[in-house]
C-alpha cells in the first residue's frame, strides 16, 4: 500500500542523539566519573519490561553503570519507598527511572516523593515537575522531550523554521497524563503553538473528531491501540504517535507492540507520521541516558545548562544542582 505521508524516521534520530551522548561519556570517563542508572521495576507488565530491556542495551552500549531492581508484582507501597531510598543513597547511581504502572495499591506520588530530585531524571518529583513547569527544567521527561526532539528535526529536515511553523499552528494533543501529556503541554506552549488539550473526557462528550480535526500538529498519547484514524484527520496534517500498546495476535499468539493511530488510514490523510515501532520509542530510550548523564554532570558539582524548552533556544540559562 502506498501512503500520502511521509514516515519520520525515529531510529536515525536517535542514532544521532547516541553519537552525541557517547561522546559526553567519554568526557566524563576522561574527568573520572562515570553516569550509573537504575531502573525499578515491579510485577510483570509487557511493554515496560520491553522498555527495560531497550535501556538495559543501551546503557552497556554507552558504557553506563547500569542496575535493574525488579519487586514481585504483589510488593507493597512500603517495599517500594524503601528500594527508590536504596537507590538513592547509591553514590553509583547518577539517575533512577520508576516504570509505570506500578501496581494500584502503591501512590505513585508517594513513590515519586522518594526520589533524590537530583537522581529523578523523568522529572516526576514535585519539585522537578514544578521547574518544568516555570520553564526552568533541570531535566524534560524522556518521552515528551523526544516527541518534540523529533518534531523540531522532522521541520529542519523540511525546510522549515520550527519556531515559524509552531506559532502557526493549531497543535492538539490527545492524552493528559503526568508523565507524557502534561509536560508535552508545556513544552508545546514553550514553542508558540495555538494548543488543545483532549482526554478521555473529550471522547465521552464525542468532541474528539471535532477537535482533532482542527490539528496541524496531532500528538497522540492515550494509550488506546487504533483510537485515531484517518478520519479524525486534517488532510497533511503532522502526527506523532506516542502510544506503545501490547497486542496479541489471534492467529499465532506473538504480542507486538502498537501505537494509538491507525497507521494505514492515518498514513493515507497525514503529511507525516511517526511510526510504532521506530518512532518516538528509540528517541526516548536515548534521551532517558542523556538526562542520566546531565545527572551524572551535576552530582559532580557542574552546573547543567538548563534543557531547552523552546525549538529556537540553543543556550540556556544555568541552573543549581
Amino acid at each position: 500500500m502506498s501512503f500520502a505521508a511521509r514516515v519520520i524516521d525515529g531510529r536515525a534520530y536517535a542514532a544521532d542523539l547516541k553519537r552525541g551522548i557517547a561522546t559526553e561519556v567519554e568526557q566524563l570517563a576522561q574527568a573520572g566519573a562515570r553516569p550509573g542508572l537504575a531502573t525499578l521495576l515491579v510485577g510483570d507488565d509487557y511493554a515496560s519490561a520491553s522498555y527495560e530491556r531497550r535501556v538495559r542495551r543501551l546503557a552497556e552500549q554507552l558504557g553506563c553503570r547500569y542496575v535493574c531492581e525488579h519487586l514481585p508484582g504483589d510488593a507493597e507501597e512500603a517495599d517500594v519507598v524503601a528500594c527508590v531510598g536504596k537507590l538513592d543513597a547509591d553514590p553509583r547511581l547518577s539517575g533512577i527511572l520508576v516504570l509505570r504502572p506500578l501496581p494500584v495499591w502503591v501512590s505513585e506520588a508517594v513513590v515519586y516523593r522518594a526520589l533524590d530530585p537530583l537522581k529523578d531524571i523523568e522529572a516526576v518529583h514535585p519539585v522537578n515537575a514544578g521547574l518544568l513547569a516555570l520553564g526552568r527544567p533541570r531535566y524534560i521527561p524522556s518521552t515528551p522531550a523526544s516527541v518534540f526532539h523529533m518534531l523540531d528535526r522532522h521541520l529542519r529536515d523540511s525546510g522549515c523554521d520550527p519556531q515559524d511553523v509552531y506559532t502557526r499552528s493549531n497543535m492538539v494533543l490527545v492524552g493528559r497524563s503526568n508523565n507524557v501529556g502534561k509536560p508535552a503541554i508545556l513544552l508545546g506552549l514553550a514553542r508558540g503553538a495555538t494548543l488543545l488539550s483532549c482526554d478521555v473526557n473529550s471522547f465521552k462528550a464525542g468532541l474528539l473528531y471535532e477537535h482533532t480535526r482542527q490539528a496541524d500538529i496531532l500528538i497522540v498519547a492515550a494509550g488506546v491501540p487504533g483510537l485515531i484514524t484517518g478520519d479524525h484527520l486534517k488532510p497533511g496534517a503532522i502526527v506523532i504517535d506516542v502510544g506503545i500498546n501490547p497486542v496479541e495476535d489471534s492467529r499465532t499468539g506473538r504480542v507486538r507492540l502498537v501505537g494509538d493511530i491507525d497507521f494505514d488510514s492515518v498514513a493515507a490523510v497525514a503529511g507525516a507520521v511517526s511510526p510504532v515501532p521506530g518512532g518516538v520509542g528509540p528517541i526516548t530510550d536515548v534521551w532517558l541516558l542523556k538526562n542520566t548523564v546531565a545527572a551524572a554532570r551535576l552530582a559532580m558539582g557542574v552546573a547543567a545548562a538548563q534543557p531547552e524548552m523552546s525549538a529556537a533556544r540553543t543556550d540556556g540559562e544555568l541552573i543549581p544542582g
